[in-house]
């Protein structure tokens, strides 16, 4: 089956569950599985003490009866979107079976499974390993994750779990060693704690995967809902004790955020919710979105450098979104019944489109963004699309069915190869579909009905609800009357290269480019320390090295057509040693000028002299007020 089939099979696992027919029919996995309780508990201990050296030591013990036993480690993460289980990172591994030591075999076409004989008489297995955290890159499923000062803690990475059941049928008993003198926060019940050791209650293994931990010895807990019946808080780590100080408009902001996304959805699936923060520069930078909590990852400087604020203001607020929409809500392709089983992206463009969409709004009703800002985040994205000659060959929905692949695609040439671009055009095509309701229902109702009469259901559960295209189709067309099929299949099918601005349009604004930057534009210049010209030359260049090392080059742009490439370094401009300021310089010069601009390129091991005549001047990105009713103003306005 391709994506177009939609048919979904329902199951009773005590609780509704919904597989695609796919995912079910394309792994032996899904073959036979059990949804009765596992027969015993696991038991997990984790030990955290020798952070400093990145290295977690493990002890985990399974029941099982005698015989062949499948030992599966989660391979298949949510959130991730792709098989990106750290297996590499467990070493050491040492299985006993009553103080026998036994034979493992790892399966020859899974590497994510191990097959164990276990002897007569044996009633458990006891795993003995070490996870060896990254010592570089900052994926989700593989980045950094442990500091001399802080940890994070994703359970998946240190834990194998038997075959044969879902995962929300084995019971797991967790429980973790500290450092002295560290505090942490997750999801998962505590039982007791005291001298560094730490019991977790009993929990789904399910849960347990969906529930990180942070610990860390700098560590501030702040409330964002004073008084409400649910609580949410904000729990920060952070290498340094200075990086912990939240201002106090800071907190009312993110206060105001969990106000304006319960009056958004006007449900909320969570006992309570925690976000659990990481300031820290040596480990990876991104945001993971759980059920009960988010594992968000910035630069240590967030909470006191402006613009290293105002570049990362939107992640808290789309991974809070991510409770509602892919992980309450979750496309079927998605809502597979453990973690061994390949997902299927193809509704992503609805799982992270319409919550990227849904973050920059937030940030802005929340007062983490002015208008202005709002409309230049607006702008980047429009930017992005505008400046992506893939368009015309990969269509978005390809975009999201091949998520699995182009999360893990290099820089170069990423306008013309495409990467997981359901964020950005998907941001525009939720916007799309907003502008038209306003329009059509002639400002009586908005996506804002869309999104509580589908997420704004069965409040205080947290019972995965799948969802197929159909449906997505069906409560559209129950708030605004329309060809929501047609509509939605020509933008996810099209390869028009011109980029989807008619969300903008319909919303009184348009793109446009001026030669100065917005502060948004140079916030997310300085925080990701590249130098985008993108819009100008057609380059984007790495701030990170003395050299103007080329990151990515527009496919069939100015410094395309003059032959540069992804990895060529700029050495010189117009004669002199690069400077990423001298650059721009000469961009501005050559506006007024009917000389091409000469840079020196080095290209491995060879040197030449590239002109460019190319006399746009600098380009940055900016939305302009055009006629017609103000509708990004207004869905930009707090919910009263």
């Amino acid at each position: 089956m391709n994506h177009r089939i939609r048919r979904v099979i329902r199951r009773v696992f005590g609780t509704a569950m919904v597989v695609s027919a796919y995912s079910v029919a394309a792994s032996t996995h899904a073959a036979g599985l059990i949804d009765q309780p596992y027969p015993g508990a696991l038991t997990l201990g984790v030990d955290l003490t020798d952070a400093g050296r990145r290295i977690t030591k493990v002890v985990e013990t399974i029941p099982v009866q005698p015989g062949e036993v499948t030992l599966f480690y989660p391979q298949w993460l949510p959130g991730d979107h792709a098989p990106s289980g750290p297996i590499d990172g467990v070493t050491g591994l040492i299985i006993t079976s009553g103080g026998q030591r036994i034979i493992w075999r790892r399966d020859l076409e899974d590497m994510f499974t191990l097959h164990v004989d276990v002897p007569e008489g044996s009633t458990s297995l006891n795993l003995d390993f070490k996870y060896l955290s990254p010592t570089e890159g900052g994926g989700t499923g593989d980045g950094i994750s442990a500091t001399t000062r802080l940890v994070d803690l994703n359970w998946n990475q240190v834990a194998f779990y038997p075959a044969g059941y879902t995962s929300r049928s084995i019971e797991v008993r967790p429980s973790v060693k500290l450092p002295m003198g560290w505090n942490f926060a997750t999801a998962l019940d505590t039982l007791s704690a005291g001298n560094g050791s730490v019991q977790f209650a009993p929990v789904s293994f399910e849960k347990l995967v969906d529930s990180p931990l942070v610990c860390g010895l700098n560590f501030e807990r702040l409330d964002l809902a004073p008084g409400a019946k649910v609580p949410v808080h904000l729990n920060v780590v952070a290498d340094h004790p200075a990086d912990l100080i939240v201002k106090e408009e800071q907190l009312k902001a993110y206060q105001r955020l969990v106000t304006q996304v319960n009056a958004l959805f006007g449900a909320h699936h969570y006992d309570h919710y925690d976000f659990l923060m990481t300031l820290s520069e040596d480990t990876g930078h991104f945001g993971l979105e759980h059920s009960q909590s988010s594992d968000d990852r910035l630069s240590a400087a967030f909470f006191i450098d402006p613009e290293t604020y105002l570049s990362g203001a939107d992640l808290l607020p789309h991974e809070y979104v991510h409770s509602w929409n892919g992980k309450f809500r979750r496309p079927a392709g998605l809502a597979t019944p453990h973690f061994n089983l390949p997902m299927h992206g193809d509704l992503l463009w609805v799982y992270e489109g319409l919550t990227e969409y849904l973050g920059e709004v937030l940030t802005a009703r929340s007062g983490i963004y002015t208008p202005e800002q709002f409309r230049d985040a607006l702008a980047l994205a429009a930017a992005e699309m505008d400046k992506r000659p893939g368009r015309g060959w990969r269509p978005l929905q390809d975009t999201a069915d091949a998520a699995q692949r182009l999360y893990y695609t290099p820089d170069a040439w990423s306008n013309w190869r495409r990467g997981v671009d359901f964020y950005s055009e998907g941001l525009l095509l939720w916007l799309d579909v907003d502008t038209r309701i306003r329009e059509r229902s002639t400002g009586k109702r908005s996506l804002d009905d869309f999104l509580r009469a589908f997420y704004g259901v069965d409040d205080g559960s947290y019972v995965v609800m799948p969802y197929a295209f159909e449906d997505i189709v069906s409560a559209l067309n129950k708030v605004q009357p329309d060809d929501w099929n047609t509509f939605l299949r020509q933008r996810l099918d099209s390869t028009d290269p011109a980029a989807p601005l008619g969300g903008l349009a319909r919303g009184g604004w348009a793109l446009t480019y001026t030669d100065t930057p917005t502060e948004l534009f140079k916030a997310k210049e300085k925080v990701h320390k590249h130098v985008d010209l993108i819009d100008s030359l057609g380059v984007d260049i790495d701030a990170g090295d003395s050299v103007g090392t080329l990151r990515d080059v527009l496919w069939k742009g100015p410094a395309f057509a003059a032959g540069l490439a992804p990895g060529m370094k700029i050495i010189a401009v117009n004669g002199d040693k690069y400077d990423p300021d001298q650059l721009m310089e000469a961009i501005k010069a050559a506006k007024t000028s009917t000389q091409p601009l000469e840079l020196l390129v080095q290209n491995l091991d060879t040197f030449m002299t590239v002109r460019i005549d190319d006399h746009g001047g600098l380009l940055y990105p900016h939305l302009v007020r055009t006629t017609g009713a103000d509708l990004i103003t207004e869905i930009a306005k707090a919910k009263k």
